[in-house]
Formats: C-alpha cells, sequence, structure tokens
C-alpha cells in the first residue's frame, strides 16, 4: 500500500511543476501535510516523544520531510519522470545499507545479490523504456541526494515506529519541520505569482495528503515490523509502477519490453524478501508494532514512550 501510495508522487510532481514553483511545492506539501498532522495528533491525544526520541525525528525530519521532497522537485523540473525512476530505483538498496548501520541487520549474501540485481534491473528496465539514460546531469545528482536523504528516513523512522507508532513517527516528523516548511512556503509564495490550473493544484493535493502523510502509515509500519532490509525491496516495485503512470498520465511510451521488465525487477524484489537476514532487527516487530501504534493514540500528551 505505501509503494502503491508514493508510485504517483513523481509523475505527479511533474505535473505540478508545469505550473507551481518547485519550492512552494517540496515546502508546501508538508505544511499541508503538518496541518493534517497536528489534526490527527490532537484528535488522538498522542503521546509526546521523549527528548531523545525528538532528536531522531530530526533526521526523519531532514530526510524525508525535507530532503526528499525539495529536491526531487527541483530535479523534476528538467528530468523526465521515467528518468528519475532510475536513479530512486537505487532507494531499495541504500535503505538496506542504512538498516545494517543503524538497525545492527545483517542480511546475508543472497539478500546483497538480489538487492543489487534489483537495483541493476531497475537501470536496464528503465534505459529500454526511455531508448538510453543519456548524459550525467545535476538533475541526477539531486536525485541521489534525495534518494540518501530518503533512506535515511525511511530507516530512522522504521525504528522509531517500534516506539511510538507507525503514523505517530511521521506525523511528529512534519510538526517538528513546520517552522522551516512554513518559511520556505511563505517566501515562495512571496516571490512567485500562483498561477496554476486544477489538475496541477490536484496533484499538488496528492503530494501533500497521500504521498507526504497518509502514504506514510502502511510503510513505516510495514518496515518496522520488519526486517527494514528485506522489506524495503518491495519499494524495487515503485519504477515499474511509475512508468505506468507516467505513461497514463504523462502519455510516456509504454511498450511490451517495458512490461517484460517489469515482470523482472518485481522477481528480483520477490528474492530479496525470501533471503534471510542474520539478525533479528531491533527492538518491537510484529503484533507489537501495531499495539505501539494503538498504544500511541490511547496515552495523554504529557506521557514520554517507554525507551527501547
Amino acid at each position: 500500500m505505501g509503494v502503491l501510495a508514493f508510485s504517483f508522487t513523481v509523475p505527479l510532481t511533474r505535473v505540478a511543476v508545469a505550473d507551481l514553483d518547485p519550492l512552494f511545492i517540496g515546502a508546501g506539501r508538508a505544511v499541508l501535510a503538518g496541518g493534517l498532522a497536528v489534526t490527527v495528533l490532537l484528535a488522538t491525544r498522542a503521546t509526546i516523544p521523549s527528548l531523545r526520541q525528538w532528536a531522531r525525528i530530526a533526521l526523519v525530519t531532514a530526510g524525508v520531510v525535507l530532503g526528499f521532497p525539495l529536491l526531487t522537485t527541483f530535479a523534476l523540473q528538467t528530468s523526465p519522470a521515467s528518468h528519475a525512476a532510475v536513479v530512486i530505483g537505487l532507494l531499495p538498496a541504500a535503505t538496506a545499507v542504512f538498516a545494517v548501520l543503524r538497525g545492527k541487520e545483517r542480511p546475508s549474501k543472497s539478500f546483497w545479490w538480489a538487492s543489487a540485481a534489483g537495483a541493476l534491473s531497475v537501470a536496464l528496465f528503465v534505459a529500454f523504456a526511455n531508448g538510453g539514460l543519456g548524459s550525467f546531469h545535476l538533475a541526477d545528482l539531486l536525485l541521489v541526494g534525495a534518494v540518501l536523504c530518503a533512506a535515511l528516513g525511511y530507516s530512522e523512522g522504521a525504528l522509531l515506529a517500534r516506539e511510538i507508532g507507525s503514523w505517530q513517527t511521521i506525523a511528529w516528523a512534519l510538526i517538528l519541520g513546520l517552522p522551516v516548511t512554513i518559511t520556505l512556503t511563505v517566501v515562495s509564495r512571496v516571490n512567485v505569482p500562483v498561477n496554476a490550473d486544477v489538475n496541477s493544484w490536484l496533484a499538488f493535493a496528492y503530494l501533500g495528503v497521500i504521498s507526504m502523510f497518509l502514504g506514510f502509515f502502511p510503510w513505516y509500519r510495514g518496515l518496522a515490523i520488519g526486517p527494514i532490509s528485506t522489506v524495503s525491496q518491495t519499494q524495487l516495485v515503485q519504477p515499474v509502477l511509475t512508468i505506468a503512470w507516467s505513461a497514463l498520465i504523462l502519455g510516456e511510451a509504454l511498450s511490451s519490453t517495458v512490461v517484460a521488465g517489469g515482470v523482472v525487477v518485481i522477481c528480483c524484489a520477490w528474492l530479496a524478501l525470501k533471503a534471510r537476514v542474520a539478525a533479528s532487527p531491533v527492538g518491537l516487530t510484529g503484533d507489537a508494532v501495531i499495539a505501539s501504534d494503538l498504544r500511541g493514540s490511547e496515552e495523554r500528551p504529557t506521557a514520554e514512550c517507554a525507551p527501547m
């Protein structure tokens, strides 16, 4: 569900950036999601994180609230949606690396082979879809930075979700980023007049409500149940879906070669998911993650979550 929600992000960003300022899209969608987060947290009287947890929430904020949205939006000013999928296809492997560094997971050799094959197949898949990758541009550098930001935010957010709950993690991260995102949105609004059509505003609404908020509910829960390194490989199918939506929404080409490549990518993702992880993920897993989600919405805001 999380991957499906995120798979629309790139093509809809391309739609929005045609009429709206990239800074307004990147920051404004986080402001929209932050408003929803404030409403939900107040309505559920969610637990306020501890000081130690706030420091880790800041990493999630830097990664998925600020870094990834802003960098991808500016990159998609010039990069086609399908081309952007090449670089973003490296995200599952990058997330696995951060899971090893932060979560102390030890995936097997078969996992790394499957993950590498998946990343390579994504690159080849989109290369065939586009007729070649072309030369390296500034947009590619921005997308690489976006991948690193998202990988950090995914792995740290998954670990936090085991303590404070999945949806609470993204909600608090959005709130922590509001001073920055509101400021950037106001700066963009003052400097660049807003003159967009209905399609651009609908795309912006999806980015704020789904890509920036609701999509993280199932995504962080899935990663928290873990292991992070293997569950993150489901995102290998995201470029395949992105190509499909790009064809439907943006009119980009979709051929039998693309369909065949998509099957290969999905098979690599399945192999990575089946690979063993030598060490169990740190913290809560399975039913305990769901319990932490429910507990976070029941406790008073003055209480603190128990440390791991």
